[in-house]
């Protein structure tokens, strides 16, 4: 089996095996075995739901650790845009990038000027889709677009790791539909060390790029990417423990304006709809939440969102501010980065420049997205068939209640792990009180039968 990084992991000194996380788990990628939870690797789209839900905060985000800096001559903090959303509204944003640098960091870039870069990128790779004219700059609208793509509809943001790997689990039909560029995470790290190697003559390698994470999803993106071989991110900082660091050195820290550079509409990226409103086109839909993604997503592979051009999916609720490591509600944190967003009317001036980058590849993966096989019965296609036949009757058998006291989030999921080996009939409760009763009638049974040898006065009668 492939192995796969993972950022979502498990502290069994702190499992009770209380079975909330398998009921919430959007892949069915949790099993309790022995009173203790298991992941399924190759299931696990390290979306943090089990986070969330698990009420002896067993289940833990590992990121990297602000020690990981001294690996680089020089270094360079990537704060995403949710981030700016934690802190109260009369800190203004230069304030807060200050304080970043006061924690041992030699430079800042804003992840929200990666989105504003990302956004002209897209709103190119709309135009070519389906629209006669560019949407990037007034002196291009008498342009006709010459060569068309041809794009399913509708396309699927790549901004949220955990819906691209759940794609890829899921729905691995939808794959073409995901938008071939990267997220803003990654183009901000592509964009500084570009720029920053040709600056300082230093090679990329020597400059460490961190970024400031919300969710555990993101420190899997950069440590296992999915459509390039190695991430231009060096490290993942949680951004709860930054956020404490941050308001100890407030009070002393630099409010250079310069500092701050991305526009209302970058920033805007780090809320659930921001992404659409910064693309500014109709026919655009936005979701939030895993469970709501994938309802819509059914939809799409049924074919009937044919009418919606672009879906904006974030799995964390509210989006990225409502991400695991955030530390501020999300309703407050959603209606500091709207105010935030309107207040901003610092213009995005880089429009060539993203032409330019578009032509040298810098928002493309590396490599395509491949599907995740997730339930492989047997490696021989004959096999296979004979035990899919055999779990659709063992299902059959089952009372097909998705309880979850057998350990598993459902009966057709107890069913799968019965036919590959991996647990028995009698795991689930119903099944072995039948047993159990079966038993217990026989017992009776035998107790009341005599050998032939044996008189009725040796039997008691």
């Amino acid at each position: 089996m492939e192995k796969y990084f993972h950022s979502v992991t498990l502290n069994r000194d702190e499992c009770k095996g209380c079975t909330n996380c398998i009921k919430h788990c959007p892949t069915e990628a949790i099993r309790v075995r022995d009173g203790k939870a298991h992941i399924l690797e190759e299931r696990c789209i390290d979306c943090g739901e089990c986070i969330r839900a698990c009420p002896n905060h067993a289940k833990v985000a590992v990121t990297d650790p602000f020690d990981s800096l001294q690996n680089f001559a020089y270094k360079v903090v990537l704060p995403a845009p949710s981030f700016f959303g934690q802190f109260k509204p009369d800190i203004p944003p230069a304030k807060i990038l200050g304080a970043l640098l006061k924690l041992g960091f030699d430079a800042v870039y804003e992840v929200a000027l990666g989105a504003d870069y990302v956004t002209e990128a897209i709103r190119h790779y709309l135009r070519e889709c389906y629209y006669s004219k560019p949407l990037i700059s007034s002196a291009d609208t008498a342009v006709e677009r010459l060569n068309p793509v041809q794009c399913p509809k509708p396309l699927i943001s790549s901004a949220c790791p955990a819906v691209v790997r759940l794609i890829q689990v899921r729905f691995p039909n939808l794959i073409p539909h995901i938008m071939p560029i990267e997220s803003p995470m990654e183009v901000s790290g592509r964009i500084v060390k570009a720029k920053l190697s040709k600056e300082l003559g230093l090679p990329p390698e020597k400059i460490g790029t961190f970024f400031i994470t919300p969710c555990p999803a993101k420190v899997t993106a950069v440590k296992d990417p999915v459509a390039t071989q190695k991430s231009a991110i060096d490290g993942a900082l949680s951004m709860a423990e930054v956020y404490s660091k941050v308001l100890v050195n407030l009070p002393g820290a630099s409010s250079d304006e310069t500092l701050q550079v991305a526009s209302g509409a970058g920033i805007g990226w780090g809320r659930a709809g921001g992404e659409n409103q910064a693309i500014g086109r109709d026919a655009y839909l936005s979701v939030d939440g895993i469970h709501n993604v994938i309802a819509v997503l059914e939809e799409v592979e049924m074919g009937k969102l044919n009418d919606i051009v672009y879906l904006e999916c974030q799995s964390c609720p509210g989006g990225c501010i409502g991400g695991p490591l955030t530390v501020e509600n999300q309703f407050i944190s959603r209606v500091r980065i709207r105010k935030l967003a309107e207040n901003l009317t610092k213009p995005f001036n880089h429009r060539e420049e993203v032409k330019d980058l578009l032509a040298k590849g810098l928002f493309n993966g590396q490599g395509s997205i491949q599907p995740r096989p997730i339930m492989q019965l047997d490696p021989d296609i004959s096999t296979a068939i004979q035990k899919m036949d055999e779990l659709e009757r063992t299902l059959a058998d089952l009372p097909e209640l998705d309880c979850g006291s057998c350990g598993a989030p459902s009966c057709r999921a107890l069913a799968e792990d019965i036919v590959r080996g991996l647990a028995s009939e009698t795991d689930c409760i119903f099944k072995l009180r039948e047993r159990v009763q079966a038993l217990a009638e026989e017992m009776v049974d035998l107790s009341r039968k005599t050998p032939p040898a044996m008189g009725k006065k040796m039997s008691g009668e």
